[in-house]
This record gives structure tokens, C-alpha cells and sequence, in this order.
């Protein structure tokens, strides 16, 4: 093991207070379906009773019937069809406690997910950004799905308790001595059983934690898959994931070695010991007298009952700290503090006109470093702001603080005269157009992904909208034209119409402010001058924030902010800031774009 993972907090031993406080909020997740499980711990109730009658059956029957030899076939039948019924009655009472804390568990587990998928999209961008993709989907797949077998052990529990208490009161009532005498065996049960749950949380713990980097490399591999390819970079990739893979498989192998040590052969050997005891008592007490056979049979079946769900409950302890440690990881993700930028929003207010206004804004993504300094214009309703500035000048987080992905800090962003933070989101998402640079785009059709699964948006409203951006002159010339199908990404189609179509999936909701980022840096000339034509219109009646990697497509904005280092250095039109001869016009030139 590396020092890296040494020191890592998911390779050390979760304390037992620790443990007692993540089961008692996982408890909680199962208080709406406590029914189900409450009607299987009757069951096993149940079960526990007739375990505890069906020895005594066989052994009335061995020695006041089969002893004397006399035995009527009437009687013989008796016994068998009683023990029989109860057979059937347990398998009932058997069927009914698994059914029932089976689905207590499916629905606390369907639960779960929902709660984390909803709190996945209150996290403010900062938590995407910090943590891997593959993490996140470990622990909304893998470290879930633990639960489904981390509340089986509590199923194990019940029956333990049940069969351990009726089978040592039965052995109490058929010999106190030897129940005693077994009682003997329980300190090395317990001292097993906490040597276990102490050294396997630090194994299952470095297990999920390796497992996390796993997804976490395998998603990094599959998104990159092309520039992997590219640029030749096969084995690297190849050996860090078998490195990765090789820690995972090896605390593997460390868990199953404890488990193959520690749990079902530490169980059967008390229980062979508990065997050996009472067999080795009963037979000094046939040397001096008379021992009832059925007796001894009915004594060591209560054995049997006593150790047999131990078995069970040893074997869901690697559940229970697998769970555990997939319970501590998805409640920290619950309790993550790193909430979407909060709205004081005040009821009915809403956005009619799309003037924007900056007032000595700064912004730092990580509360300590500013990236934004003092930032301050204003956009006039119906006017286009251009952002320019090498990578990293602050542009992207403009926007980023504009549409509310993140807090800013000092500075007031005003929305037609009030505070950004005085409207509901909703508004806000609802009056704010972003086209990326990127558009992503979901499973389904051309017609899903403009109206954005939004069945309120007609199908008039969906082509009105493709054909004021002029997608529709290659929607149209699809096999299926709206209606053709769109696998994940839309890899099927070009950039340029994967543009096109986030151009009309913002159209079509006729918001009052427009925001590009970097809207025409991946598309072709020639699709770029279909846009600009459509951009011409799409700005009328609409305020517009772009970001502008080609400065060809926002000469003729309304006023153009050029940043350096998170501030505003120059500001004007075009033919001003050209005439300052400063570093707009440097970028001009080295544009090769020479219009003033």
C-alpha cells in the first residue's frame, strides 16, 4: 500500500460509535415501510416457536411410544401428520418473514437512490467539479446496492435473537446443567465476533475506496476513448487500470481471508465444541443411570438451533460492514455542504425586460483565490455583451456566477433593476437561454432534445423553433426528419447540427436573455454563417451574453468587455477599441481579422 492510501481516511477502522450512528440513520430510511418489517419479525417469532416444538414432538414420540414397543400404527400416523403440519406451517412462516423484510428492503433501497439522485442535483457545481464522475456513480449504484444486503443482517439478527433465546429456554427446561455448561462457549463467540467487526471495517473500508477509483478510471477511459486512441496512450491506460484493479483484487483477497477464517468455521467449531460438551455429559451420566434417548435427540437439535442462525448472522457480518462503509459514503454525499447558490425568492416576481447589471462583482471558486475582481457593466435590454479575454481571463465564470451555477462574493448582479437572488430559479432557468460550447445531447428524438422532454411545447412550437435557427434544412432531410433517433451524446450527427439543435432547444422556450459560451468555437465555417444569419434574429427583443472565441461573430455587439486575469482591462464597440490600438487589437490581428 502506498503512504498516499496509508493515510487515506476510508483505510482506517470505523469507530464503534461511529458504526452506531450511521445504522441509526440508516434505521431511519426503513421507518416508512416499518410495517413490513415488523410483521416479519412475527414471523420469525413464529418460526423460533415451532423450532422449539418439533424436537419435543420426536422426542415424546421416541420415549413414551417407541420405548415400550407397543406403538399403534393410529399413533405412529398421529405423530407423523403433527410434525408434518408443523413443518408446513414453518415453511409458511419461513416464506412470509423472507417475502416481507425482502421488500421492506427494496423499497428503503428504491428510497435511498431516489434521495441521493435528488440531492446529486441540489449540489451546487463546485461538488462536479471536485469530485470524479465515477465516484459519484458508485456510490448511487454500488455502495446502494450494499443496502440491499446490509439490512439482510438485521433479518439474520431477528432470527439469532428468536433462535438463540427459544433454544437455550428449551435446553433451560430439558437440562439446566448442561445449558450452563454451554453458556462456557459464548465469551470465545463474542470475542470472535468483535475481532471480526473491528479488523473488517479497515479491509472494507480500503475496498469501497478502491472500488470508487476503479469507476472512477474506467468512466475517465470510456469518455476519452478517442483522444486515448489518438494519441497512442493504450498501455498507459491499460496499466494504470490494472494497477488499480490489481489493489482492488488484493484487498479482496484480504477480506475473504478474514471472512474464510473468522466467520462460518469459527461458528461450526463452537458448535462442534457444544456438541462434544453435552454428548460427553449425557454419556457420563449413562455410565450411573438411565438417559432418555429422545432426550438427547431433542438437546442437540436445540443445539443445532442455537449455533444455525449464528452461522447466518456471521456470514451477513461482511454485509453489515460492507454496508457500513457504503452507509458512511452515501451519507457524507447526503450531508455535503456544498448546496447550489440559495434564492431569497420573492413570490410573482419575474423577468420582463432582461436588463443585466454587474456591480463590483468578484467570484473564487475556492473561497480563497478571487477569479473575479471587482466586475462591473451593465446590459441595456435588447443589447449584446461580448466577453473576450485569453483562457482563463474570467469569461466562463461570469457566466457561471450569472446563471447561478455558483455563489459569488462580494458585489450585487442585478436582473431588471433586483437582485439575481430576489427571483425563483425557476425564473431564472426559465428566462435564461445557455447554448454551450458543447452541447450535450439525451436519448431519444430530434423533437425530445429541442423541446427537452417538455410535453407542453407543441410540435408546431418545436419545427417553428428549428426553423427560425435553420435546422431545419437537415432535420428535414432525415430518414425520420423530427421523429429520428438520437443515441447518447448524439454522436450520429456533426457538430455543427448538434449546435443547431441547442440553438432551437433554447429558442423554443423564448427566453429574455440569451447566453453563448463559446457557441460557434467547434463548428464549420459554413455552419457558422447559417447561425450568424439565425443569430441576427434570435438576439432581437433579447439581451445577449456571448462569450466569443472567433471575434469575427461579435463585431458588431453593443459593447465589448475584454478581461485579463478576472478583470475588465478595455470596454467599448468595436471601431473604439480597435482605434485604442490595445489588446483587443492584438487579438485582432493575430486573428488575421483586420475589420475596424
Amino acid at each position: 500500500m502506498d503512504n498516499q492510501e496509508h493515510q487515506s481516511a476510508w483505510s482506517k477502522s470505523i469507530p464503534a460509535k461511529e458504526q452506531r450512528r450511521i445504522v441509526g440513520r440508516l434505521m431511519a430510511f426503513a421507518k416508512a415501510y416499518k410495517w413490513l418489517f415488523f410483521l416479519s419479525i412475527l414471523m420469525a417469532a413464529g418460526v423460533s416457536i415451532i423450532n422449539i416444538l418439533l424436537p419435543r414432538i420426536i422426542a415424546v414420540y421416541m420415549d413414551d411410544h417407541l420405548r415400550n414397543g407397543d406403538t399403534a400404527v393410529s399413533m405412529m400416523w398421529f405423530f407423523a401428520g403433527l410434525y408434518f403440519f408443523s413443518m408446513i406451517v414453518k415453511a409458511f412462516m419461513q416464506f412470509w418473514q423472507t417475502y416481507l423484510y425482502s421488500m421492506g428492503a427494496e423499497y428503503m433501497l428504491e428510497s435511498v437512490r431516489r434521495k441521493i439522485f435528488q440531492k446529486l442535483h441540489q449540489l451546487g457545481m463546485r461538488y462536479f467539479d471536485q469530485t470524479p464522475g465515477g465516484s459519484i456513480l458508485s456510490r448511487l449504484t454500488n455502495d446502494t446496492m450494499s443496502f440491499q444486503t446490509f439490512w439482510q443482517l438485521f433479518s439474520s439478527l431477528v432470527l439469532v435473537i428468536f433462535g438463540v433465546a427459544s433454544s437455550f429456554t428449551a435446553m433451560l427446561l430439558l437440562d439446566v446443567k448442561i445449558a450452563l455448561w454451554l453458556l462456557v462457549l459464548m465469551p470465545f463467540l463474542v470475542l470472535s465476533i468483535w475481532y471480526y467487526q473491528k479488523y473488517s471495517s479497515v479491509v472494507y473500508r480500503r475496498m469501497r475506496e478502491r472500488l470508487s477509483q476503479l469507476n472512477a478510471k474506467l468512466a475517465e477511459s470510456i469518455t476519452g476513448v478517442t483522444v486515448i486512441q489518438q494519441f497512442r496512450q493504450e498501455k498507459r491506460v491499460e496499466s494504470e487500470f490494472g494497477e488499480i484493479n490489481h489493489r482492488y483484487f488484493n484487498t479482496r483477497k484480504a477480506m475473504i481471508r478474514v471472512n474464510s477464517l473468522l466467520l462460518s468455521p469459527m461458528i461450526d467449531l463452537l458448535y462442534a465444541l457444544g456438541i462434544v460438551l453435552a454428548l460427553s455429559i449425557f454419556g457420563v451420566r449413562g455410565l450411573h443411570g438411565y438417559v432418555a434417548a429422545g432426550v438427547i435427540y431433542a438437546f442437540v437439535t436445540y443445539i443445532d438451533n442455537f449455533f444455525n442462525p449464528m452461522t447466518g448472522m456471521m456470514d451477513s457480518l461482511s454485509d453489515f460492514q460492507d454496508g457500513i462503509v457504503a452507509g458512511s459514503r452515501v451519507l457524507k454525499l447526503l450531508d455535503d455542504p456544498t448546496a447550489a447558490p440559495q434564492q431569497d425568492a420573492q413570490p410573482g416576481r419575474e423577468i420582463t425586460l432582461g436588463e443585466i447589471e454587474f456591480k463590483h462583482v468578484s467570484f473564487s471558486y475556492d473561497g480563497k483565490h478571487d477569479i473575479l475582481h471587482d466586475i462591473s457593466f451593465k446590459a441595456e435590454p435588447g443589447q449584446t455583451i461580448a466577453l473576450v479575454g485569453e483562457t482563463g481571463s474570467g469569461k466562463t465564470s461570469i457566466i457561471n456566477v450569472l446563471m447561478r451555477f455558483y455563489e459569488f462574493g462580494s458585489g450585487t448582479i442585478l436582473i431588471d433593476g433586483k437582485d439575481i437572488r430576489s427571483y425563483p430559479i425557476s425564473e431564472l432557468r426559465k428566462k435564461m437561454g445557455l447554448v454551450l460550447q458543447e452541447p450535450f445531447m439525451f436519448y431519444g428524438t430530434i423533437s425530445s432534445n429541442i423541446r427537452m422532454f417538455n410535453q407542453s411545447i407543441t410540435d408546431h412550437q418545436v419545427r417553428q423553433a428549428a426553423r427560425f435557427v435553420q435546422a431545419d434544412r437537415f432535420i428535414e432531410q432525415l430518414p425520420k426528419g423530427y421523429d429520428n433517433r438520437v443515441f447518447e451524446r448524439g454522436t450520429s450527427y456533426s457538430s455543427g447540427q448538434r449546435q443547431l439543435i441547442s440553438y432551437a432547444r433554447v429558442i423554443v422556450t423564448d427566453p429574455k436573455i440569451l447566453i453563448l459560451d463559446e457557441a460557434t468555437a467547434n463548428i464549420d465555417t459554413e455552419t457558422e454563417q447559417v447561425i450568424q444569419e439565425g443569430l441576427e434574429k434570435i438576439r432581437e427583443g433579447r439581451t445577449t451574453i456571448a462569450i466569443a472565441h472567433r471575434l469575427s461573430t461579435i463585431q458588431n455587439a453593443d459593447l465589448i468587455l475584454v478581461l485579463e486575469r478576472g478583470r475588465i482591462v478595455e470596454r467599448g464597440t468595436n471601431a473604439e477599441l480597435m482605434s485604442q490600438k490595445g489588446y483587443y487589437y492584438d487579438m485582432i490581428q493575430l486573428q488575421g481579422n483586420t475589420k475596424e
